[in-house]
């Protein structure tokens, strides 16, 4: 069974850090570009970021960028979000997916959930004091 597995996620106080894990369960992640999303309460899912077996990456969200870090070690370990300077807007459910069609192994420019499947549950991050 195909799955992926987040992990992660806590209470933080603005301006901290945290780093998101997500794992594969039943398939290898090293043939798909894995994306990063991430869903506030009444919003719609946003893409945050993506990398590809080749370690190249894509970011997407223009709030995120410069504060979010995807990241692989090889092309079979976990795929990783370092976050930082974390605000209270960026609290969310933040779950990992992988391209949805080929080219499987290459990030989509949009940035569109749409080009995403097999999403986890989720790791839930809190930016609060």
């Amino acid at each position: 069974q195909v799955q992926l597995v987040e992990s992660g996620g806590d209470l933080v106080q603005p301006g901290g850090s945290l780093r998101l894990s997500c794992a594969a369960s039943g398939f290898t992640l090293e043939y798909y570009a894995i994306g990063w999303f991430r869903q506030a309460p009444g919003k719609e899912r946003e893409g945050i970021a993506c990398i590809n077996s080749n370690k190249e990456t894509t970011y997407y969200a223009e709030s995120t960028r410069g504060r979010f870090t995807i990241s692989r070690d090889n092309a079979k370990s976990p795929v990783y979000l370092q976050m930082n300077s974390l605000k209270p807007e960026d609290t969310a459910v933040y779950s990992c997916a992988i391209r949805s069609s080929p080219p499987l192994d290459y990030c989509s420019n949009s940035g569109s959930p749409y080009d995403y499947e097999y999403y986890g549950q989720g790791t839930q991050v809190t930016v609060s004091s």
